[in-house]
């Protein structure tokens, strides 16, 4: 009786399993009316957002694929994800992981949980499982609901790439999906970012901000004209190598780094939160965080990540320099220019022509023979050349160009106006402004073979 007794009292203790302390912890998130809030508004305000703009006059053209939105349904959700990877992620993985652990102190509970699960390792495996699960709901709203706002306000049209050739629709479906998906690693990266500061800062508001903040710095980084080997160490990085897929072939040496990086700055973000939280003394009620701890214990390790990330990446791809340089410049101008060329002539009725017939080249400077050719600035200027069959005159256009530090351009046409002018062109879809008069292009910042 007594052994049956002793049996029941050690059955009886045993820690609470991951599943229903998951269960438990998701409830408790759901039921918060600032997460109701968010889900609410990322599945519903994406698409009423790009439905409105697809139908204004005006469209974001400084912004990748902005210009198409009138043209394609696609442009919605990839005008989204670049408003997200800048802003609504990092805010979000601020309410939701950020203040995942701190809650529980601001409201004096650490003593109740840890009585019913008795374990805080899993009080911490299901805290985190839970605000991923939320995190991805957020996401995959950000996502359906911009692609059926595209959908429905301007239809299943093909869309044109990053270096304009021309997507299918199917195509074009496949990679705005992966696009989205690639984005989930620098958001688990900046999730592990606000488990450590939700762990290490307690109560402190400076947790709750800390995944935005090191979003922001980061964003300010990608600003600045750093190496390429520094830029692509960055887990903010893999927030704007997506648009390698739209290119053909697809640029995925960049987005493939960035994505490790990400992963490994989430594990390593993560590792720290859970090294802290299960040496936590929780018989300490007024217990605030630590400063010191949180130097220690968060900001040392992620240095030490960024420099072994920076020096893994130079010693693997040779990047050297802003990874802006001039021959790259004019091979991905070349290229845009054909693609774009050969739609112009479609929509003018004029014979058809290969991007093989165009034969375009391009030749570029920064204004003077005196200034080195590469590195990012708006002072690039082009003359590009290109044949036509049975014509033995060479066409010529100049652009003007605007190369930011990722290596984004932004294309503007300087005559002849018959050209790259603007005036507008007859579309499937309405009038549309000359589709060689500005586009968007990329340059791959790693080294790429020469053809």
């Amino acid at each position: 009786m007594t052994a049956t007794v002793a049996a029941d009292n050690v059955a009886s203790v045993r820690p609470v399993p991951v599943s229903r302390g998951y269960r438990f912890e998701l409830v408790k998130l759901v039921s918060q009316w600032r997460i109701r809030l968010l889900v609410l508004a990322c599945w519903i305000a994406p698409a009423l957002f790009v439905a409105a703009v697809s139908r204004q006059s005006t469209l974001p053209v400084d912004t990748l694929f902005g210009r198409w939105m009138h043209a394609t349904g696609w442009a919605g959700p990839l005008v989204m994800l670049g408003f997200a990877g800048s802003w609504a992620l990092p805010l979000l993985t601020s309410v939701v992981a950020g203040d995942v652990f701190a809650s529980e102190d601001r409201l004096g509970t650490w003593r109740h949980l840890l009585v019913v699960v008795r374990s805080p390792r899993r009080i911490f495996a299901a805290k985190a499982l839970a605000s991923l699960t939320v995190l991805l709901l957020l996401v995959a709203g950000l996502a359906c609901s911009s692609t059926a706002g595209g959908l429905l306000a301007v239809g299943d049209q093909p869309l044109v790439g990053l270096d304009s050739h021309l997507l299918t629709p199917a195509d074009a479906a496949v990679k705005v999906l992966l696009a989205w998906v690639c984005v989930l690693a620098p958001t688990l990266a900046l999730a592990g970012i606000g488990l450590l500061g939700s762990v290490a800062l307690g109560r402190s508001p400076m947790g709750l901000l800390l995944p935005a903040g090191v979003a922001l710095a980061m964003q300010l980084a990608q600003m600045m004209p750093l190496p390429a080997a520094v830029r692509l160490a960055l887990p903010s990085y893999a927030f704007i190598a997506w648009n390698g897929l739209f290119t053909s072939p697809a640029q995925l040496g960049p987005l493939l780094i960035g994505i490790v990086v990400s992963l490994v700055w989430a594990a390593v973000a993560t590792l720290l939160a859970y090294l802290l939280f299960v040496r936590r003394d929780f018989t300490n009620a007024a217990y605030d965080g630590s400063g010191r701890r949180a130097v220690t214990a968060g900001v040392l390790p992620l240095a030490g990540v960024v420099a072994v990330s920076v020096a893994v990446v130079a010693a693997t791809t040779g990047a050297t320099g802003s990874g802006v340089e001039q021959d790259k410049v004019q091979r991905s101008l070349a290229t845009a220019f054909a693609h774009l060329y050969r739609m112009q002539t479609k929509q003018l009725n004029r014979p058809d022509v290969t991007e093989a017939q165009v034969k375009a080249t391009a030749t570029c400077n920064k204004g003077s023979v005196r200034v080195a050719a590469e590195g990012p600035g708006n002072d690039w200027r082009c003359v590009v050349s290109w044949h036509l069959p049975g014509v033995e005159a060479t066409g010529t256009a100049i652009y003007q160009l605007d190369v930011t530090p990722d290596g984004r351009f932004m294309a503007d046409g300087d005559g002849p106006k018959e050209v790259n002018g603007y005036f507008l062109v007859r579309t499937p879809t309405g009038d549309a402004p000359n589709p060689l008069w500005q586009f968007d292009g990329n340059v791959e910042l790693l080294r790429v073979p020469k053809e």
